[in-house]
């Protein structure tokens, strides 16, 4: 097993630099496009509250939805390739972020923004000074959750002509070529606890004022 690997990655080396090449711009396009719709959605849902309820059923509706049924769901639309892959990977990746995002801002203590009242703030500026810190957080464990979703659900992309890492998991399943889905599982694996420590830092980076 050992050498089958070592004699995969001799002769086909670019083949998987271009299948993670891949994959890695699968999952950032999606979290992006996922971060720039749901942050401001939260906000909104805090802001106006008759929109919780509408927006928050409809993105958990997404959620339940199996990864490769909303897939497949997007060929009809956009055909297939990284386009109908991104959109789908955009709509599974919307409900954590946005229901962080959500729940940081309403959790954000009464006091605070008494005290930014006190000190003349303006509604405006309370948001942008005091609740969205305080919400950052649990923002970017939202993040967090779906980038690791994200990058799980890509391998699926393959199904649809998207690329990734898939390819090589799904043709070691059809040739029972076991050296190719340890390959493949364990990149992805890989892909996955890099972004969680990578958000881990992020936080620690970002969020010093918490150690004050």
């Amino acid at each position: 097993m050992y050498h089958q690997i070592i004699n995969y990655f001799q002769t086909n080396g670019s083949r998987f630099q271009e299948m993670l090449t891949d994959h890695i711009r699968i999952s950032l396009c999606a979290l992006l496009a996922a971060a720039l719709i749901a942050i401001p959605a939260g906000f909104l849902c805090v802001r106006f509250h008759a929109l919780q309820k509408p927006v928050s059923t409809l993105f958990r509706i997404l959620r339940i939805i199996p990864s490769l049924a909303i897939l497949l769901l997007m060929l009809p639309v956009l055909g297939t390739g990284s386009a109908p892959a991104a959109v789908a990977l955009t709509l599974l990746a919307i409900p954590p972020i946005l229901e962080n995002t959500s729940a940081g801002l309403k959790e954000v203590p009464a006091f605070m923004l008494e005290t930014a009242d006190g000190l003349g703030m303006t509604p405006r500026q309370a948001w942008v000074k005091v609740r969205f810190p305080l919400a950052l957080p649990l923002t970017l464990a939202g993040l967090k959750t779906a980038a690791v979703e994200i990058i799980a659900s890509a391998t699926l992309a393959s199904k649809i002509g998207a690329g990734g890492l898939g390819d090589l998991i799904f043709t070691g399943i059809g040739l029972f070529r076991t050296d190719l889905l340890l390959i493949g599982g364990i990149s992805v694996a890989f892909l996955s606890l890099s972004a969680g420590f990578f958000f881990y830092l992020l936080e620690k980076i970002i969020l010093k004022y918490k150690r004050i």
